[in-house]
């Protein structure tokens, strides 16, 4: 696949010295602070690259620099890769979004929902109505993550590891664990973050008669020459994956290896890092390790109404479909939301499936676009697709968790400002 050109900001409508300022406030106010190790942005306008820059250490203890080719754990934005995959079975009529979960998996006919009490003895009732597929692709299916340490739920989910970051047992084992565990609420009722995306993988797999990750692989990564997204870093790219960090707000942390650095601490080594070896468990919900120039390839499709040189991957009413808000009533996030965290947060924000979805940008009180889609990764990791405005932009670093700084507004804010010809 061949990579977009580059062209100067001003040739596309934007100003390089406003993109060059997003470059110093990421250098003073998070690299040299010692919140971040380094970063990675690009911004792609009308078909071109407008700036791309990468800063600061992929890993500090080594000294290794950021460079163009450096691999991310990329976490959630795993989500969108997996909801496009299903899409794919949709378009070939293999499958509906409106049927029922248990259509292909049976044993989660009789899946009820938590009234009261604790692993493994749950009082629960029957749901309002069946799970339907789409309540998996918009997490609106009742299902959580351990990590919204709210419920009763949640801690079951802790207790069992499904949906940890290091990831435990197969998907085979992470169904059937859920069958054991209620839902939150009755399909349809609420918007919760939740491994909903890894069910989908399964599913994938399940109506594809294939393994899901040869699935990805046959269908997306090597057609759209996505030739360094997988599940896991071969050895001889082992050198090019960055360490993952822990943020501490409160202050410097301790390195095993004695260093010290304000406000990091190491989560993963790269030398010794699960992703260096194939998992057992094939997270469709937040598994893959990616790069700035693959995700791009992937979200310049999308913004091409899902297709790039010549591969389709999802005709244009597809996309349109994937990119409208689906969640029941047309509420936005926080009005239907359960969630104690997930990667998006803010008023006129809505849900599609498998995107966060911009309804009203001014009820978000931050610049942007209706419809507007995007997503994030644990590990700060962020990209967001703006239709009207032929915008992309890609953000990659490795601190957990992506809550701990508000840096994606700060990136919205600082790229529309450096739009000098809007489209709107």
């Amino acid at each position: 696949m061949l990579a977009p050109s580059p062209a100067s900001p001003e040739s596309v409508g934007m100003s390089t010295p406003a993109l060059a300022r997003i470059d110093a406030h990421l250098k003073s106010r998070y690299i040299e602070s010692g919140r971040f190790p380094g970063t990675q942005l690009l911004v792609y306008r009308r078909g071109k690259v407008a700036h791309s820059s990468s800063q600061g250490l992929a890993d500090i203890e080594r000294n290794v620099p950021v460079r163009d080719d450096t691999i991310y754990r990329i976490y959630s934005m795993t989500k969108p890769i997996t909801s496009v995959a299903f899409m794919m079975l949709v378009e070939e009529g293999r499958v509906a979004i409106d049927e029922p979960v248990h259509r292909y998996m049976p044993e989660w006919k009789n899946l009820g929902v938590f009234v009261a009490g604790t692993n493994p003895t749950f009082l629960t009732r029957p749901p309002s109505r069946p799970m339907q597929i789409v309540d998996l692709l918009r997490h609106t299916s009742g299902l959580t993550y351990g990590f919204q340490q709210r419920s009763n739920v949640d801690a079951a989910y802790r207790e069992k590891k499904i949906g940890e970051v290091e990831k435990a047992g197969t998907l085979q084992s992470m169904v059937e664990d859920l069958v054991k565990i209620p839902l939150e609420f009755s399909p349809g009722e609420a918007w919760n973050y939740s491994v909903s995306t890894d069910v989908i993988g399964y599913l994938i797999e399940k109506i594809a008669d294939k393994p899901f990750e040869q699935f990805l692989k046959e269908r997306i990564f090597d057609p759209l020459g996505m030739k360094d997204t997988d599940f896991h870093v071969p050895t001889d790219k082992a050198h090019r994956l960055a360490a993952c960090y822990s943020a501490d707000p409160q202050g410097g942390m301790t390195f095993h290896a004695g260093t010290r650095r304000e406000g990091l601490t190491l989560q993963d080594d790269p030398k010794t890092s699960s992703f260096l070896s194939p998992p057992s468990l094939i997270s469709g919900g937040g598994g893959l390790c990616s790069t700035t120039a693959d995700y791009l390839s992937f979200c310049r499709a999308l913004i091409n109404g899902g297709e790039l040189a010549g591969v389709r991957l999802l005709g244009p009413k597809t996309l349109k479909l994937m990119t409208s808000n689906h969640l029941p009533g047309g509420l936005d996030l926080p009005g239907l939301s359960r969630s104690l965290f997930s990667e998006a947060t803010y008023h006129g924000i809505g849900f599609g499936l498998g995107f966060s979805v911009t309804m009203e940008p001014a009820k978000t009180l931050i610049a942007g676009s209706a419809g507007e889609y995007s997503w994030g990764g644990a590990a700060t990791t962020s990209f967001w697709i703006d239709p009207a405005e032929e915008l992309i932009t890609i953000f990659m670093t490795q601190v957990l968790p992506s809550s701990a700084y508000p840096l994606r507004r700060e990136l919205r804010t600082m790229v529309y400002a450096a739009i000098t010809e809007s489209n709107l």
